[in-house]
């Protein structure tokens, strides 16, 4: 569950941070009231590591300046959060949102047509960081025969796993309804590449979430649609949404080979038949994971997704 904030006092206030732009945050006390804030130096040299010290989601501690402003003093600890690998050649990690109930990893049916590696890639960061997953299947209007049936396999697959799935389109308003039920009273973001749906998906929730991520966009000059910094909007059936850029890759961080299979929950139960102590599942004799994936327990899609997180993660 999201972190509690602690009680104001002697001056030094609490809010969560409600967007942020790179180099000022937007916060929401717990009287409603709205602050830009800015964050000192030495919090971006402390956190080296991390593209974004300061993430959607936070709680901090802040004091007011006599121009009203706001200034971070205090980043509080996360319950969790939903990181990757930064981007665009820079080092360490991208944290997109924090404190939160649920990520909801949007895939379309078609245009762009869902990859099961990027959701099992999602799924592993989920489990590795305590944050509670949801498959959202959208733009099913565009579905033929061939990828219901499909579509129906890789359900099957995630629901046996122990995952929530839901499929939907803006078109199905039955499924609008669905999700507002599974995020009412929660704190959830939307993940996905480009494309996706997940801005129609907001409008469709309502059509205030996506006049205010609108706003957003403004700032890059690239069209309505293009969402550039997260922000985390009020629901008006209650709860709170997070819309993220999009992207491309879902990049592991700080994640080790041996690690890898601890987050696959069909493996856990074989690894522990496993000969050798370090063993990665992949050559060695004697190996349970590998027995596993022979006699069918594992799906060979689920295999494949391990094999290239231990590639990747060894580049």
């Amino acid at each position: 569950m999201p972190l509690k904030p602690p009680a104001n006092h002697d001056g030094i206030h609490t809010a969560r941070v409600i967007q942020s732009t790179g180099s000022w945050y937007d916060i929401q006390g717990d009287d409603g009231s709205i602050h830009a804030a800015r964050l000192p130096g030495k919090f971006r040299q402390t956190h080296s590591g991390q593209t974004n010290p300061i993430a959607v989601g936070d709680y901090v501690q802040y004091t007011i300046n006599e121009d009203k402003s706001a200034q971070i003093t205090d980043i509080l600890e996360r319950t969790n959060y939903v990181t990757r690998k930064a981007t665009h050649g820079r080092r360490g990690q991208q944290i997109l949102v924090s404190n939160i109930d649920y990520a909801i990893l949007v895939s379309s049916i078609k245009q762009p047509s869902y990859r099961t590696g990027f959701i099992d890639r999602f799924l592993v960061s989920c489990e590795a960081y305590q944050v509670t997953p949801i498959l959202f299947f959208n733009k099913m209007d565009l579905a033929d025969d061939a990828d219901l049936n499909e579509l129906a396999h890789t359900s099957t697959l995630y629901e046996d796993l122990g995952y929530h799935v839901l499929h939907g389109s803006i078109l199905a308003p039955k499924s609008i309804d669905e999700l507002k039920k599974s995020i009412k009273d929660k704190t959830s973001v939307f993940i996905g590449p480009s494309g996706v749906g997940k801005t129609s998906l907001l409008n469709a929730i309502d059509v205030r979430l996506d006049e205010r991520t609108a706003e957003i966009s403004s700032y890059s000059n690239k069209g309505k649609h293009t969402t550039t910094f997260a922000k985390l909007l009020p629901l008006p059936f209650g709860g709170f949404l997070a819309d993220t850029p999009g992207i491309r890759e879902f990049g592991l961080y700080n994640i080790e080979d041996w690690e890898i299979s601890l987050y696959f929950p069909e493996m856990l139960l074989p690894r522990k038949s496993c000969k050798f102590n370090n063993c990665t599942h992949i050559h060695e004799p004697s190996c349970g994971v590998l027995e596993a994936v022979d006699r069918g327990q594992i799906a060979p899609s689920r295999y494949l997704s391990y094999m290239n997180m231990i590639e990747s993660s060894s580049i």
